[in-house]
């Protein structure tokens, strides 16, 4: 029953946000948004290395900002709450305070029923060999605006055999069902070959039930639910590290950001009627190469949205399909960008329903993460400046 009020519940919102937009949802596009015609206005600063902004769906308007180190603050009437939402930094790995690292606190997730319930999920990693936990905690319940510390329960755990490729981004889709990233494990071209390996959740989205029994349940449409010879959590594979992926809000399709090796990033596309069970390729292929060896395997999904290590580009973030209303030019175009140039493009079908990509602007910096808020704008992250900065169309 919960299930199915989730799912009328994201029906609902489709259709009121489209009645809002009153068309239909954006799905084909005529040309590419005009990146004259925006600007970017930061909404918050002096953070420390933060990787991610998104916002909890209760009508409160407040946005949540992820520091890399363990810090979670609240963005509130404009103003960055001074007392943390939570402060993880206890149990989170600290190597970001060293120098360069992938690990910490990595993703945020609230429940779809979170006004109600008041859970959320993070995911980071932790302990002496740095293993990624998904961990549930509550907010308080004296003070919407900070959690409850005590509260946390983890409800999933996985070693990480080598420091780098964690993944950690984490959302519920439209099912109600939570979605995880997780990467290959680490060093480089997937040296324990995970990717192509259904025995283990490394290099995998996985889609567990928060709802079922503890520590979650398995649906029990996972496309590998049935083979006793794969990981029943598994929603998809061969993937190398994920760096953020979303739902469109208004189609229920998934994007994906996959981080490349050697030369291209990719942007991976799942349908949202897919039952599940796609390989997009990794480490066989890297994008629509050949990487391991020449022959893709015979279910590969290609990527509709790759691009060269050229220019300083290094690393894709994924982004959104803007679905907001202040750039209404913007609608239906999905946005993603390079961490380490800034440089962002948008992605969407034409009027013949094929891909293009354009590039849109340069940020000119660490473009470490996309965010949407409950209206369904447009922000991104400046990780190495600890801005987070919103789009706005030009006055």
């Amino acid at each position: 029953m919960r299930r199915l009020l989730v799912v009328l519940a994201s029906a609902l919102l489709m259709t009121v946000s489209a009645a809002a937009q009153e068309t239909e949802p954006v799905i084909n596009r005529e040309a590419a948004p005009d990146s004259n015609a925006v600007t970017f206005t930061e909404v918050a600063s002096g953070l420390f290395n933060p990787l991610f902004v998104t916002h909890a769906g209760d009508g409160s308007d407040r946005i949540f900002v992820l520091e890399q180190a363990g810090m979670i603050y609240v963005i509130k009437d404009g103003q960055r709450l001074a007392t943390p939402f939570l402060d993880l930094t206890g149990i989170v790995s600290q190597d970001i305070r060293r120098g360069y690292s992938e690990r910490g606190l990595l993703g945020l997730a609230f429940h779809p029923e979170f006004a109600d319930n008041g859970q959320f999920f993070v995911n980071y990693t932790g302990g002496q060999g740095g293993a990624t936990f998904i961990a549930r905690y509550t907010v308080s319940a004296e003070n919407p605006d900070v959690a409850d510390p005590t509260s946390g329960e983890i409800l999933f755990t996985i070693g990480q055999p080598y420091p780098n490729h964690n993944g950690g981004h984490m959302e519920f889709g439209p099912d109600g069902y939570l979605y995880v990233a997780l990467g290959d494990g680490g060093a480089a071209g997937d040296p324990l070959g995970a990717g192509q390996n259904l025995a283990t959740l490394l290099g995998k989205i996985i889609r567990i039930d928060v709802d079922g029994e503890a520590p979650y349940g398995i649906p029990e449409d996972n496309p590998f639910v049935d083979n006793p010879n794969a990981q029943p959590e598994i929603w998809a594979y061969g993937v190398r590290n994920p760096w953020r992926f979303s739902f469109d809000r208004a189609t229920g399709d998934m994007y994906m950001g996959d981080v490349g090796q050697n030369v291209w990033e990719e942007i991976n596309f799942q349908s949202a009627d897919s039952p599940g069970g796609e390989n997009y390729g990794w480490n066989v292929f890297e994008a629509s190469y050949a990487y391991a060896m020449g022959t893709p395997p015979a279910n590969m999904v290609y990527p509709v949205a790759e691009y060269r290590h050229e220019n300083g580009n290094c690393s894709v973030t994924g982004g959104y399909v803007y679905r907001g209303e202040a750039v209404a030019d913007a609608q239906g175009a999905y946005f993603f960008g390079d961490f380490c140039t800034g440089q962002t493009w948008v992605t969407y079908r034409d009027l013949s329903g094929t891909w293009q990509t354009e590039r849109f602007i340069n940020l000119g910096f660490s473009l470490s993460s996309f965010g949407e808020d409950e209206a369904g704008e447009l922000y991104v992250v400046d990780y190495a400046g600890g801005r987070v900065l919103r789009m706005d169309p030009v006055n």
